[in-house]
Parts: structure tokens; sequence; C-alpha cells
């Protein structure tokens, strides 16, 4: 990977993920049973102060996405919480990590956020850990496809799915909410199955839609308090959830079809996460930030 500031086609900027030596793994899955590990901007991510001074939590900050954007976060000068489920113990030490080589405060809390009182206590403590919150990300997300479509999907994968992907956010956001001052910032991370839904993915999908519709509304709840509340749209992205909740058939090709023909890295989703929490998109609230490759997000 260049510097994140040299050109460079979109194409060939990153490398392809060895795809075809993947097993399958169990979920969650961890950054150590990937063939060809994500890049989350390790050596690439060059922070300008953006952040200085700002107080984050992160959901689903162990490994992917969350973790580029933890590890972006901190060095534009955010500390940082991050949550994540209890087997991803190994994957949020080694976010903490990062965020503690950036110079700033860094910790983890374990837990399932499909519970509400968790996600209660979640905000309660990452406020007494940082000394307050002025970034909420709610990135955590469960998926696991099923090639029979509806059929497949039994009433308590569909359960799982809302409370963790929906219900989660609701409960993080309503509690955060209560200590957010203006100028806070909320960042809800969707996907391009909210406009793409995949038959496979159908509970998922349904779930990222409800997310877009959940962001406009919660932004106009809160202009008038100077929260801004906004979404990332990820495409396919390099991830340890991908073999973790897909058939070999489907991940061997993850990531081909759109216009770039390759999956993205966690890497290049963090730069839209940092524009979102910054003051630079002060005049931007109640809009999703498509990182798809080129498909379009309608």
């Amino acid at each position: 990977m260049t510097d994140q500031h040299t050109k460079a086609d979109p194409t060939t900027v990153f490398p392809m993920p060895d795809r075809s030596a993947q097993d399958r793994i169990d979920h969650p899955g961890l950054t150590s049973d990937l063939v060809t590990a994500p890049d989350h901007g390790e050596d690439s991510y060059r922070g300008s102060g953006r952040l200085e001074g700002r107080l984050a939590l992160i959901t689903g900050g162990d490994s992917g996405i969350g973790r580029a954007v933890a590890l972006a976060f901190a060095r534009e000068g955010a500390d940082v919480v991050i949550s994540h489920l209890e087997a991803e113990q190994e994957d949020a030490d080694a976010t903490v990590q990062l965020i503690e080589s950036a110079g700033r405060k860094g910790f983890s809390v374990p837990g399932d956020i499909r519970d509400e009182e968790q996600c209660r206590s979640l905000v309660d403590k990452a406020v007494e850990d940082l000394g307050g919150l002025d970034i909420l990300v709610n990135n955590a997300a469960f998926q696991m496809a099923q090639m029979g479509g509806i059929a497949a999907i039994t009433s308590e994968q569909f359960d799982r799915v809302l409370k963790t992907n929906l219900y989660a956010m609701f409960w993080l956001s309503k509690k955060a909410v209560e200590v957010l001052q203006p100028g806070s910032a909320i960042i809800n991370t969707t996907s391009i199955q909210a406009s793409n839904p995949s038959p496979e993915l159908l509970d998922y999908a349904i779930t990222k839609a409800g997310i877009v519709a959940f962001t406009k509304g919660l932004a106009a709840d809160q202009a008038a308090r100077g929260i801004r509340v906004n979404a990332v749209a990820p495409g396919p992205i390099w991830t340890p959830l991908i073999p973790a909740t897909m058939p070999a058939d489907k991940y061997e090709s993850f990531g081909d079809e759109v216009p770039l023909a390759r999956p993205g890295q966690p890497a290049e989703l963090a730069p839209a996460y940092v524009f979102l929490a910054s003051n630079e998109s002060s005049y931007i609230t109640g809009e999703t930030i498509a990182v798809t490759g080129g498909t379009p997000f309608n």
C-alpha cells in the first residue's frame, strides 16, 4: 500500500487478498484466521489533528472496519473505547495497542450488545474511561449468508441480526444523546446491501436499509441540539466477517463484481468516518457516504 497522499491507481492501490487459499472460519472470526490480513492503515494512515482531544466509542472496534476507524481516530488525536464480543479479545487487544501507539488512551469493553442494559452500561463505561463522549460509531453488525434465501433464515437468526444491527444502534444512540454535547457526532455503518440487497443476506439487508432511515430521522431529531448524525455505506470489504459468514464459492470471488473489480480494505473506509466526525463536515447531517468500489448507492 502506498502512502495515503500519493497518487495511485484505485484498481491496484491495494493488493488482492488471497481468497482461494482462505478456509471458512468460525464466527465471529479473528484477524489471525485470515490468510491475507486486512489493511487497517497501520503503515499508511497519517493523522493531522482533525480530532484532537475528542472522545470516541466504536462498537465492533476489534477488527475490520472498526479497527481501521479506531486507528485513524487515534492518529487524528482522539481517545477511543471499543466494544467487542468476548471471543474477539485477541483482536481487541491488538486494536488497543494501535490506539496507544498513536499516543492516545485506548480501552476495550467485552459484551454482547443485543442486551439493552449492556448498551446502556457501555456508554456509561466509555464516559467513565474517557471523561466524556463526543463521537459514537455504531459499527458492530451480524450477518450469516443463507443460500436458500428466506426459507433458510430461522427466527433465531432473524432475531440475532435485528438485535445486533438495529436494536443495539437504537439503544446506544438513545443513551448517548443524554451525554453528547453540541458539536458531537453519531456515525452509523450501513451497507451497499441497503440499496442492492442479496437474497442470501435478506435479513441483513433489511437492517442496513433501516439504518439509513434511522440516520435520517435521528439527524432531524438532534439537529437543533447541534449533534450531527450520518452514515457510511461500505461495499465488499475484506474482513474476518466474510469467510466467517459466507460459503467458499461466494467469498472466493468476493468483490469481483464492483466496477473497481476488487474487494476494498478497511483502511479505505476510515477517512470517511474521520470526515464525518470532524468539523470539516459541519454542514452535513442525515447523509450517507457510499464507499462501494463504484457500485451505485441509491
